[in-house]
């Protein structure tokens, strides 16, 4: 039977104790690579050091240290492009390092480099105690050896375990009941006036139109979002709610994507009543503008997931739609404008499920509540 021998020498037990460090108490995931021998790379986009290496293979001279800056910054470009980043500040941790190697010698903008050898070492540095003032404590172990590999192991497999647990909720498939309900609510209010004749009627009562909003008739800003002016209208703007919708509710939930919808009808027809103010306006396609400003949002902080999506799908949907707004006459774009903007802004407020904090959401909805302010007061006081 063959047995597998592991090698716990001082650097290797070190590697381990970073190791565990960055990813369960940090929050760091690794990342596959190929042709990175003797290096592990971490990832957390939410903190400052977005990239952290931990480099166990042997830099004896500059020129060495020079050629693995090189290669260093070639994988950071790939990874740039599949996560959206234009700028990944990456801390390089080198584990065995020949004494003539320079660290200053090839300094970039987006690398730092340090060197450790042993627990001490973390201790000593300046920049390790700064950014990380925990890591020197949390490097002491009861255990060693063998139990120390078997302990953090464990650990790292559990953490790692919570983690997917996270991303199956996010991504797992859920009824989308709210966009169901959004679809019915725009169908019976295109179809129940006309069996009824009164179609015209109805739209001289609920459709925004500038003169009559700032008479005080300010539900039209809402109601508009449920009309349509003929049945392409509203078959195109629920294919569109569809398929957006049912992706975006299942991913953020019901009561988040609701105010996320309802926010962006009222700051979409807001941006019409200030742009076009005596043109009469209907249409879900701002609410549905701003589902799109949500997911490009949601998107930011899963792009590790839906990177590709987003920079091939998303973002080219919206600058298409967006241009075609331009071009073609009759379109509403600054109702798309204002949901846009006001879809992302407000996601940001109702938050994104295990990924933002107290403080991005108390930012969102000030934000949010400023921006919404902006259009009121450019809508009825000037």
């Amino acid at each position: 039977m063959e047995e597998h021998i592991i090698n716990m020498d001082e650097k290797n037990t070190l590697a381990m104790k970073l190791l565990h460090y960055f990813i369960t108490e940090k929050g760091y995931t690794p990342i596959i690579l190929q042709g990175a021998d003797d290096e592990i790379w971490l990832e957390n986009l939410d903190e400052d050091y977005k990239v952290v290496r931990l480099v166990m293979k042997y830099i004896h001279n500059n020129e060495q240290y020079k050629f693995d800056v090189f290669k260093t910054n070639r994988i950071l470009r790939k990874i740039k492009k599949k996560t959206l980043s234009f700028k990944l500040n990456t801390l390089s941790i080198f584990l065995d390092l020949g004494g003539s190697v320079d660290l200053d010698e090839f300094k970039t903008d987006n690398i730092t480099a340090v060197e450790v050898h042993e627990d001490a070492d973390v201790k000593k540095n300046k920049l390790l105690k700064s950014v990380f003032p925990d890591l020197s404590r949390k490097l002491k172990f009861s255990e060693e050896g063998i139990e120390l590999f078997v302990k953090v192991t464990n650990d790292i497999n559990d953490h790692n375990k919570k983690d997917q647990e996270k991303v199956a909720d996010v991504f797992s498939p859920k009824k989308p009941v709210v966009t169901y309900a959004l679809i019915i609510i725009n169908l019976f209010i295109f179809l129940f006036p006309m069996f009824y004749g009164n179609a015209e009627q109805v739209y001289n009562l609920f459709a925004s139109y500038g003169p009559f909003v700032k008479m005080g008739e300010y539900y039209r800003l809402l109601t508009a979002a449920f009309l349509h002016a003929n049945i392409a209208h509203l078959i195109f703007n629920m294919y569109a709610l569809w398929i957006i919708g049912m992706q975006l509710e299942s991913f953020i939930g019901r009561w988040r994507y609701l105010v996320v919808y309802l926010f962006s009808a009222i700051t979409g027809s807001l941006l019409s009543v200030i742009v076009t103010p005596d043109a009469v306006s209907v249409g879900a396609s701002g609410a549905i503008f701003g589902l799109l400003g949500a997911l490009l949002y949601f998107g930011y902080h899963y792009r590790v997931y839906l990177g590709t999506v987003i920079k091939s799908q998303i973002i080219p949907l919206i600058v298409i739609n967006l241009l075609l707004g331009f071009m073609v006459p009759g379109i509403d774009n600054a109702a798309h404008i204002g949901g846009l903007i006001g879809g992302a802004l407000i996601m940001i407020g109702v938050g994104v499920k295990y990924k933002s904090s107290n403080f991005e959401k108390i930012n969102g909805l000030i934000v949010s509540a400023i921006y919404l302010g902006f259009l009121i007061y450019m809508a009825f006081f000037i």
